[in-house]
């Protein structure tokens, strides 16, 4: 994994593992940076490390060893009060027997903030997330949605440079999330704030992030802008984690010119771009999106390798056709395509050929 620390680091960790039980490595030796006003999401499945960095540098758990700096000088020993970081939850957090306005004057007061700047600043706080007219309310009158705006509020209202989000959008429905990720997004960068947020959904993280870091057993296996990510997966976990993926089996044949040729398991040969196979004789996993197979001859150069595949189902998803082949022996190799006026719906049973750009397949780590 390349270093991924910097001299303008705002956010820094610096060789942090973290243990529970002097053993076992939740996190192990995490470098990572980030510049001031970044939106960086930390990505993966459960147990995979993500919340537990998120709460060392909350303040909330203490690193096992290494150094988290922010703007150039180590917290590890600050408390979590003193650290000037907001905190958004998944369950909200918000004090049940307090109103929505006594919630966000209360890290005012534990600043010792005076009580007319309290006031301003609430309303503030509040006009920020339209949720002006809720002062006086109490959390149990206010919809899931609307308690998370608050919490979100009650993290802005001390003006944080750094905010940290934990699945804060976790137990909201569909179309509520889509609306909040937006509003999250439009809002950080409009006031600057730095933030580390949290999820294990992939279109989340996608759709709402400057870089995406995708942790697995403890380490950051990538971290890249989102459509870096998505485009050139740089081993099979991330390849197989962030969004639908195709992937064959078999041997890289040669590597010249910058490709590889990989007989599959099945004799069949493929072009695909070596990322981290080097020669004859390796195993490769490799990896194509289902929108970027063809099977339209014309857009394939004459000399490109195809494949036969046999089509099991056609789905109608109303903007896309999803088609499910049958290639090399596997039933779940599916292929995307824009509902377009011209576009051919594939039947059940019919024999078609397929076949890729060699730079939009990858040969990862088998």
């Amino acid at each position: 994994m390349a270093d991924t620390t910097s001299n303008d680091a705002f956010v820094e960790f610096d060789r942090v593992q973290k243990s529970y039980d002097g053993e076992n490595l939740v996190v192990k030796d995490l470098n990572l940076s980030m510049p001031k006003g970044e939106f960086l999401t930390m990505l993966g499945p459960s147990g995979s490390g993500k919340t537990t960095c998120l709460m060392m540098l909350a303040g909330f758990e203490t690193a096992t060893h290494g150094d988290i700096r922010l703007d150039g000088k180590s917290i590890n020993d600050i408390p979590p009060h003193k650290r000037g970081i907001g905190m958004v939850f998944q369950n909200y957090a918000l004090f049940p027997h307090m109103t929505v306005a006594e919630n966000l004057s209360f890290p005012l007061e534990v600043r010792k903030i005076g009580k007319s700047d309290r006031e301003d600043k609430i309303k503030t706080a509040l006009d920020r997330v339209q949720m002006g007219s809720f002062a006086g309310r109490r959390p149990a009158q206010l919809s899931g949605g609307q308690q998370q705006r608050i919490a979100l509020a009650r993290a802005l209202v001390f003006e944080p440079e750094l905010v940290l989000m934990d699945e804060p959008l976790g137990a909201l429905d569909k179309q509520l999330r889509e609306t909040l990720q937006f509003e999250i997004t439009n809002l950080a960068h409009e006031l600057g704030i730095t933030v580390v947020y949290v999820t294990h959904d992939q279109t989340e993280a996608l759709t709402m992030s400057d870089r995406v870091a995708v942790f697995d057993d403890g380490r950051i296996q990538q971290l890249a802008p989102p459509d870096k990510l998505y485009e050139e997966p740089e081993n099979s976990f991330v390849a197989q984690f962030i969004g639908e993926n195709n992937t064959l089996e078999g041997v890289v044949k040669e590597i010249k010119g910058g490709y590889a040729v990989v007989e599959l398991d099945g004799g069949a040969l493929i072009d695909a771009k070596p990322i981290n196979v080097s020669k004859a004789g390796e195993r490769t996993r490799v990896s194509i999106r289902p929108e970027r197979v063809e099977y339209n001859k014309e857009r394939l150069s004459p000399d490109a390798h195809t494949l036969k595949a046999e089509v099991l189902e056609f789905i109608y998803m109303g903007d896309i056709f999803r088609t499910r082949l049958r290639v090399a022996g596997k039933d779940d190799f599916v292929i995307k395509t824009r509902n377009a006026p011209d576009q051919v719906r594939l039947k059940p049973g019919q024999q078609i050929d397929i076949g890729w750009l060699p730079d939009d397949c990858r040969a990862l780590d088998a």
